[in-house]
């Protein structure tokens, strides 16, 4: 067995993909999906589904890594807020060289800050430094870096 994607289900599927792509590096999978029809109502629960997206890689894995898969439906309802305790899934978390770099870069590319960036020696672990942000579509990400205590 082994952790194959995860999927996120965006207003703007291209612009988000982007977003991953320049923030994270993560690298697109072709090919493109435009997907519909009765196998797909069928698979989703969903009359006349129709959904477009993309598979990035994720950094860190190779070529047979898992991806984060992109997609947008053709109709979808509003999205209610998410915070880092709504109950279900809540976030993604991308380790990096440089807290504080990454969350300018997410700013710059029009994400925005969650949480403050926080520093805590986790007994044991070592000294993590991360901060919660959000995607330009308001989906949580953590980023973090894990150090020695006293480096």
């Amino acid at each position: 067995m082994k952790y194959v994607h995860t999927n996120l289900i965006a207003r703007d599927w291209k612009r988000l993909a982007v977003f991953y792509q320049e923030v994270f590096g993560c690298v697109p999978v072709p090919p493109e999906r435009d997907l519909s029809g009765e196998w797909l109502d069928r698979a989703t629960g969903i009359d006349e589904a129709h959904i477009r997206g993309i598979h990035l890689r994720l950094p860190g894995y190779g070529d047979n890594g898992p991806t984060l898969e992109i997609f947008q439906f053709r109709s979808m309802p509003a999205h209610p807020e998410v915070k880092p305790n709504t109950p279900g899934f809540s976030h993604i978390a991308f380790a990096v060289d440089d807290v504080a770099a990454t969350a300018q870069s997410i700013f710059d590319h029009g994400g925005s800050a969650v949480g403050e960036l926080t520093m805590r020696e986790v007994q044991g672990v070592g000294l993590l430094t991360f901060q919660y942000v959000a995607d330009p579509e308001g989906n949580i990400v953590e980023i973090q870096n894990w150090g020695k205590v006293g480096s």
